[in-house]
């Protein structure tokens, strides 16, 4: 039953948002996000407290004001990728401006295959229309399953309606179509700030261990593209910006492991950079560091390891 619920609510959320007037689907995003904000739900708590570690001296006060704004930002993202598809290419074009762009244009143009790696930063899916819709870069992605089936049979239509190939995280046939694509000289997008697999590679990520995914690293070096990090934010425009950061080198030296936990490391680095500078935009609703995914670690928010949707 919550199941069928979810997807209904989801469903009408494509069908209904996408028809409002502009401001009249921003003032419902802020209002929705101001009510959740109050309520200091689970996904709220854990907001804050992730902000927390990302904003080590700021006082209960200013987290509460940062997580009420970073609220906004994610519900921003959710009434933006609701009306996604009723945009026009030259509105998609429009919305986003990206800081250093040439270098993912250069490598491909070079025909070198690239790996786009963001954390959960502002909207990425706005990011990925203009990839494919704005500028005609078309790429694939890998997006998590989720529950029910239905709902994320929606995820997948919908991402792959503006121009995306979308494929299953569960199993490991994704890694092999995206190392083909790579070496097509294809783009490969990831959002991958937070590992969903048992093989993640530990990083320090704002002074304390995290596990990332090792995918991005290890697809660099079994096909020899071009990793990327990037990071978006919003400001006070309907204008998102992003940023594409230089090249994660590849270590001359080490095993294939040594290596791979290296340029993960700069990844994460690049991605904490981009956080720093925009905290309110990362919509990190679930827990990520090693110490609050232990059984017996102290939540910071109050919220159980057991109980919390990972």
């Amino acid at each position: 039953m919550r199941d069928r619920l979810a997807d209904a609510l989801y469903g009408l959320g494509w069908s209904a948002v996408k028809r409002l007037p502009e401001p009249a689907a921003a003032a419902l995003g802020r209002s929705i996000a101001d009510a959740a904000w109050r309520r200091r739900g689970q996904g709220v708590r854990r907001l804050e407290a992730n902000y927390a570690r990302v904003v080590p001296g700021a006082d209960p006060e200013q987290l509460a004001e940062l997580s009420r704004a970073g609220m906004r930002s994610y519900l921003r993202y959710w009434m933006e990728s609701f009306r996604l598809p009723v945009w026009s290419a030259q509105r998609v074009r429009d919305s986003v401006e990206v800081e250093d762009l040439h270098r993912l244009t250069d490598a491909l143009d070079a025909g070198r295959g690239v790996i786009l790696a963001l954390p959960h930063m502002a909207n990425w899916d706005l990011a990925g229309a203009y990839l494919t819709t704005g500028l005609g870069i078309p790429f694939t992605t890998v997006a998590e399953r989720l529950k029910p089936e239905s709902l994320y049979d929606r995820f997948v239509a919908y991402r792959e309606s503006l121009g995306m190939e979308v494929l299953p995280h569960t199993g490991g046939a994704a890694f092999g179509v995206l190392a083909r694509r790579l070496r097509a000289g294809g783009l490969v997008a990831l959002v991958a700030d937070r590992d969903l697999s048992a093989s993640g590679i530990e990083v320090t990520f704002f002074g304390e261990p995290a596990r990332m995914p090792a995918g991005p690293a290890m697809l660099a070096l079994q096909t020899g593209a071009v990793l990327l990090p990037a990071h978006l934010w919003f400001d006070s425009s309907p204008v998102m910006k992003g940023r594409v950061l230089p090249p994660v080198e590849v270590p001359a030296g080490g095993s294939r492991r040594e290596r791979a936990a290296a340029m993960t490391q700069a990844m994460a680095d690049g991605f904490a950079a981009g956080i720093a500078e925009h905290p309110e935009d990362w919509h990190m609703l679930q827990r990520l560091w090693s110490a609050d995914l232990e059984p017996r670690a102290g939540a910071r928010d109050g919220t159980s390891p057991e109980t919390e949707k990972r």
